[in-house]
């Protein structure tokens, strides 16, 4: 067993994007591709000697030759000890948990979250630093500098080691300790939620369909809802995870977890229905016959925090992405605490949370979670829901209802255009930027613009600025159309409309969502010219 310095030469376009490197899985079979980017990573990175590495993924298809890979870099690289998931499984959320309670310098996660997985699919992945949280921009971008010059990789001569068996094995003089994957992160849970009020709410007949979509959250969710607070066995179905998540996209929305949804309208739904996606750190939550939009469910967490036992003393203050709804901020305001709007990608929310401004946070594209770890959590939401609605004996819609009779309905969409060529998006973006100048104070489609940006961010904590986070056109009434290039995709470029308006009329809160924002619809395309730059009719995905 020696270490082996390899000679290599850069990939072009290894940039991180909002939550890693994230490519399809034969881009990353390619010899050397991701030894690069490893390499690149664990140059910018200090030296390791005494230092804890945790690694772990979704289960995707590559996850585990991945995996080998980097053990045997960072035992080169020097790490004293590093820790990775039974099976090479870990949730995103558990990896920060398991970064948070072991003391570890980082970690990484192998995942490309909610896109599809198997030989054909997609893979990723990106770096948590020691808060557990997505490494900063000053990191990523640090990363991809290196990632131009690497010109030689440092690994071991060594066989694989076993994943699936628990406990310590050593390649070099570097301790490998296979973890259970679970316990880290269910000891967090018990820490937050009252356990014994679920387990009186299952008790009770209350009925769950948990939908794990053949993904990483099944482990956990089988853990501790049919394990450990008593909901009865099949609560949580496609519980096991596959490497092509059984041919299923993992993205929790309506549209991907359609036979959730079926469920939750059909006449013998059960109470309450939940989602997970490929690495469990999105969550959707339904009702029966009843859809909480993401952007709703943050605010409500954050109206009824202190009935769950981890928030009781109250929260220090909210954060939300900018093209989530304004309705949390709407809440903040009544409980006197603070707001903040950050760009899209959860690594904004670590200052805020390691500075204690805010506690609970999330994004429109069904990721909440709180200060317990610096990641979304998938299964804390659901917890969170479940322990709100054993402590108030009200249903999922009633909670959202109460909300929009407090607080006006938030009508929300977004709109996905999928698979642009990157020349078109990035030709519509700067038209519309172009146009952004001239459009605050005009009429457009018959509504009145207050004023049109391209959100820039400053951090409270640490000052970084970041530019061009999404181009806004604000209403006189508060409505807004947000335009926005996804840095989630692996092809092409995805274009995002997210379309907002506020009722406050509970006669007209029933309206249909795409029908009640058809004028925002027809303001979109006329400023952004959609149809002309695209090719598209119609957006990919409606959620």
């Amino acid at each position: 067993m020696s270490r082996i310095t390899i000679p290599t030469s850069p990939f072009d376009g290894q940039r991180p994007g909002t939550s890693g490197l994230r490519k399809k899985v034969t881009v990353f079979q390619q010899p050397r591709y991701l030894e690069n980017f490893v390499q690149a990573l664990f140059d910018v990175l200090p030296d390791a000697a005494g230092l804890t590495l945790v690694v772990g993924g979704d289960g995707r298809f590559h996850n585990r030759v991945a995996i080998q890979t980097i053990l045997r870099m960072a035992a080169a690289k020097g790490y004293a000890r590093v820790l990775v998931g039974q099976g090479g499984i870990l949730s995103t959320p558990a990896v920060s948990a398991v970064i948070r309670r072991h003391g570890a310098s980082g970690g990484i996660v192998l995942s490309a979250s909610h896109n599809p997985g198997g030989p054909e699919g997609d893979f990723g992945i990106k770096y948590n630093v020691a808060n557990g949280g997505p490494a900063p921009e000053k990191v990523t971008e640090a990363i991809f500098e290196r990632t131009k010059v690497v010109r030689e990789i440092r690994t071991m001569d060594t066989a694989d080691i076993s994943l699936d068996t628990l406990g310590s094995q050593h390649i070099g003089s570097t301790e490998v300790l296979v973890i259970d994957p679970v316990s880290d992160y269910a000891e967090v849970m018990r820490g937050l939620f009252d356990f014994d009020a679920i387990r009186k709410l299952f008790a009770g007949g209350f009925t769950l369909r948990y939908d794990a979509m053949c993904a990483v959250g099944g482990p956990y969710a089988k853990a501790l809802l049919e394990g450990e607070l008593g909901a009865p066995a099949g609560t949580v179905v496609n519980g096991t995870p596959l490497e092509d998540f059984g041919g299923l996209h993992p993205d929790p929305n309506p549209v991907n977890a359609e036979d959730l949804i079926a469920h939750l309208f059909a006449a013998d739904a059960p109470d309450m229905g939940a989602a997970s996606d490929g690495d469990a750190d999105r969550n959707m939550i339904v009702g029966r016959k009843f859809v909480v939009s993401p952007s709703d469910s943050l605010a409500v967490i954050a109206a009824h925090a202190t009935l769950v036992p981890g928030y009781r003393a109250g929260i220090a203050g909210v954060a939300r992405s900018m093209p989530t709804s304004t309705a949390v901020d709407r809440v903040a305001k009544a409980l006197g605490i603070p707001c903040f709007e950050t760009p899209t990608g959860w690594k904004f929310f670590g200052n805020l949370m390691d500075a204690g401004k805010v506690t609970l946070c999330g994004e429109e594209s069904y990721g909440t979670g709180s200060s317990h770890v610096r990641e979304k959590d998938g299964l804390w939401a659901v917890l969170f829901w479940l322990n709100l609605i054993a402590a108030s004996g009200k249903s999922v819609e009633a909670l959202v209802r109460e909300l929009w009779a407090q607080y006006g309905r938030c009508v929300y969409s977004r709109h996905d255009y999928e698979g642009i060529p990157t020349e078109q998006a990035d030709a519509l973006m700067r038209d519309l930027r172009a146009s952004l100048p001239t459009l605050g104070g005009t009429s457009i489609a018959g509504l009145p613009v207050a004023f049109a940006d391209d959100f820039a961010y400053t951090d409270p904590v640490d000052d970084s600025v970041s530019q061009k986070q999404g181009v806004r056109i604000v209403l006189t009434d508060g409505s807004r159309v947000v335009f926005r290039l996804s840095g989630t995709g692996t092809e092409g470029a995805t274009l995002r409309v997210y379309l907002e308006r506020h009722e406050p009329d509970a006669s007209r809160q029933d309206i249909p969502a795409q029908e009640a924002l058809q004028p925002l619809i027809a303001l979109a395309e006329m400023v952004a010219r959609i149809r002309h730059f695209t090719g598209m009719n119609q957006p990919t995905v409606t959620t």
